[in-house]
């Protein structure tokens, strides 16, 4: 079921996800987990899960899978990478510019730190919702270029620049990062996330930084600082 007051979400959950997030190499199971219950949390405010079609674009590991289909949804992983866990178990090899779904055929699209790994973003976000059916739900959350980990694990030194950053892990590394501004990885901003929701033929239901309180939503009223502070962007909108 849905709430109507929606739970607020304050300072013990951020501390929570951000001491998950310090243990992803080390406890991966941990890290998906949590973030896989927060997520689903986030979309039980808007739809009930129970018997509804996810589409989970760039899909998430197998943590992912299992909290979705505990929650009763019939969901569907699609990522381009076939030795994604999730795409493995039951799930589609496809690319996200051209989901292998009919228009309107899906009742909530997933789209969970993907963004930022794509060189068209506007045209991928169009795509999620063409597959959203007419009331559906679509998700996305991405890391913005300028935020703390906006250089993945290359940060924070991408703030002094991409391809120093790299240079530098290679160095202390031996071995080139697996996310490659430019290539793997993509400099997207706060704003362009919230252009593409405003001019989306949809209602946004929420817009506010993710991992955040709530009382943090104010900051993406402020340019420039929300290129830094939100840190990651959430975005929930619902198909006309």
């Amino acid at each position: 079921m849905t709430s109507s007051e929606p739970t607020p979400r304050g300072l013990r959950r951020s501390v929570r996800l951000f001491r998950s997030f310090l243990v992803e190499q080390s406890d991966p199971h941990r890290f998906y987990s949590e973030l896989a219950a927060d997520s689903i949390a986030l979309l039980q405010e808007h739809a009930p899960l129970e018997g509804r079609t996810v589409l989970d674009v760039g899909a998430g590991p197998s943590e992912f899978a299992r909290a979705f289909r505990a929650a009763g949804a019939h969901y569907v992983p699609v990522d381009h990478d076939a030795s994604v866990s999730s795409v493995r178990d039951g799930g589609v090899v496809g690319d996200a510019l051209r989901l292998p779904v009919a228009d309107g055929s899906v009742d909530i699209v997933f789209s969970s730190n993907m963004w930022e790994h794509v060189p068209d973003p506007e045209a991928v976000a169009d795509e999620l919702l063409r597959a959203t059916r007419p009331g559906g739900l679509v998700f996305l959350s991405y890391t913005n270029w300028l935020s703390p980990w906006g250089g993945h694990e290359t940060s924070p030194w991408h703030w002094l620049g991409g391809e120093r950053a790299i240079a530098r892990y290679e160095r202390k590394h031996g071995h080139p990062p697996k996310n490659r501004v430019g290539d793997t990885l993509h400099r997207v901003s706060v704003r362009q996330g919230l252009d593409w929701a405003h001019r989306a033929d949809a209602d946004v239901l929420a817009a506010r930084p993710r991992y955040l309180p709530d009382a943090a939503a104010h900051i993406l009223r402020v340019p420039g600082v929300r290129e830094v502070v939100t840190w990651n962007l959430l975005l929930i909108l619902r198909r006309r």
